[in-house]
């Protein structure tokens, strides 16, 4: 997901906040949690009315785990970069440490594989940006790139 979030006032430039693409929103996660939970607990039940004593301390066991699982997937996509394109600097930060900073004149944006890979690079070091995202999402970072990228150093006049 890209958005182009604004500057503040009186700054030149632009910002990009790239986030990996998301299926479901939290409320989605939190049903799907309960849904396998339940179906879960269920079964536990019935395996314990049968005679199987342990079924509810592995169903406990098993949902702790599905927890976690799913707690460490939807924290995996809060992850993400985020892309300032100024007049004096081109900063990339991933969290709160930055990754990539340079001139914008100086900086170099290569574009692989019919946008499957973009690349800034400036005086010998690259960073790629955007690799968690899809082949479309990448070609339209590509664009926003370019035109930011010509915007900030001059080369657009």
């Amino acid at each position: 997901m890209i958005e182009v979030m604004p500057r503040g006032s009186g700054q030149a430039g632009a910002q990009l906040r790239l986030r990996p693409p998301r299926a479901l929103t939290a409320a989605q996660f939190r049903a799907l949690f309960a849904a396998l939970a339940g179906a879960m607990w269920l079964v536990a039940g019935l395996g314990w009315l049968a005679g199987n004593v342990f079924a509810p301390a592995f169903a406990l066991l098993h949902s702790a785990g599905l927890a976690l699982a799913l707690r460490r997937l939807w924290c995996s996509g809060e992850h993400g970069e985020e892309i300032a394109i100024g007049p004096s600097a081109v900063e990339i930060r991933r969290g709160a440490v930055v990754v990539f900073s340079a001139h914008p004149y100086w900086v170099r944006m290569q574009v692989q594989d019919g946008g499957g890979r973009i690349t800034l690079s400036s005086s010998g070091r690259g960073v790629e940006v955007g690799a968690f995202l899809g082949p479309a999402e990448r070609s339209q970072l590509a664009r926003c790139l370019k035109e930011f990228l010509a915007a900030a150093s001059g080369r657009n006049r």
